[in-house]
């Protein structure tokens, strides 16, 4: 897991793609959203978002 973060870490530097970790965070949060979601109470804020 760490190994991909570091990759993904030195591709945006290297080649100056800094506007792709803001798209990458939201994605993660979203994932995160979804997975712990159902269960908590978090689920019916979730179904009015979608």
């Amino acid at each position: 897991m760490f190994d991909l973060l570091k990759d993904l870490w030195l591709f945006m530097r290297e080649r100056k793609k800094f506007w792709l970790a803001p798209i990458f965070i939201v994605l993660l949060l979203l994932g995160a959203l979804i997975v712990f979601g159902p269960g908590s109470a978090v689920a019916p804020f979730i179904y009015t978002l979608f």
